[in-house]
């Protein structure tokens, strides 16, 4: 069975990470952008998990620029935004594709794990979000307007007693 630790992905900074460091952890991965709407769910996004890091949970933000053109930047500048508008200190990967031909081979197969509103399993916009459990499977798919308050209520039995 395949699961989201047996992908890698290049970090914001160049470097290959395999997402197998995570082994154990309950991840939420999103596509993010820096000039969306959905954007100031970054403080959200933050604040959830500094209350839940020590519990096991790991945001990753995968930069895409494939919706309205809203991540121009390069890593140093969405780096910069994120430190200096919402203190972001989850990890960030290197910008991706998350749909098409070049979308990146997780993304791929979190689609395929869980696909979207009526059997969509393209990636509608930025900040759609994948819950995946400490199995490494994906528990939940969540839309761009599902915010982080809401899904951090349904964190707890995810995040079990750990």
């Amino acid at each position: 069975m395949t699961t989201a630790y047996d992908f890698s992905a290049c970090d914001i900074d160049g470097n290959e990470r395999s997402l197998a460091r995570y082994r154990g952890k309950v991840l939420l991965i999103v596509n993010v952008a820096s000039r969306c709407g959905f954007t100031p769910q970054y403080k959200g996004l933050e604040a959830m998990y500094r209350q839940h890091k020590d519990q096991g949970l790991e945001v990753l933000g995968f930069p895409c620029d494939q919706f309205g053109h809203q991540e121009p930047g390069d890593a140093e500048e969405i780096k910069s935004f994120c430190a200096l508008t919402y203190d972001v200190s989850f990890p960030m990967f290197a910008k991706i594709d998350v749909n098409g031909a070049n979308a990146h081979p997780l993304w791929k197969w979190l689609k395929e794990e869980k696909g979207g509103l009526l059997g969509f399993d393209g990636i509608k916009w930025n900040f759609t979000k994948f819950l995946v459990g400490r199995d490494g499977a994906v528990v939940k798919r969540y839309a761009p307007t599902d915010t982080p308050e809401k899904i951090e209520r349904e964190l707890a039995p995810v995040l079990g007693g750990a």
